[in-house]
């Protein structure tokens, strides 16, 4: 593993550790919990960690893995074709309705009036 990655590894899951035990995440802190766990990271990734999760809650980042960075794109090509349908809403489908679509069934060799092993 890079050393980059281990640094970038370690302070998450410091950031993980300090936030399950209700303990503020600071830069301070996060070195902390690295050096207890006795790894050697860039001076960088702790100031850097601390900084983004000042900005935004771990809660919020651990929700959003997984979601990707698509979410509002889809969200405005989805409302384009309702907007432009005079205002009013498009009717939803019903998924029910989609559920009950019947697949055609396949056709088996018995079917076709001869067998594979005959």
């Amino acid at each position: 593993m890079a050393a980059s990655s281990i640094g970038e590894l370690a302070c998450t899951y410091a950031a993980l550790i300090l936030h399950d035990d209700g303990i503020p995440i600071t830069s301070e802190k996060i070195l902390t919990v690295v050096q207890a766990a006795n790894l050697t990271i860039e001076s960088y990734w702790a100031p850097l960690f601390a900084k983004l999760l000042e900005k935004r809650s771990v809660d919020d980042l651990i929700l959003s893995v997984g979601s990707g960075g698509g979410g509002g794109v889809a969200v405005a090509v989805s409302a384009g074709p309702a907007a432009g349908a005079g205002g009013g809403a498009a009717p939803a489908a019903d998924p029910a309705a989609e559920e009950k679509k019947e697949e055609p069934k396949e056709e088996s060799d018995d079917d076709m009036g001869f067998s594979l092993f005959d």
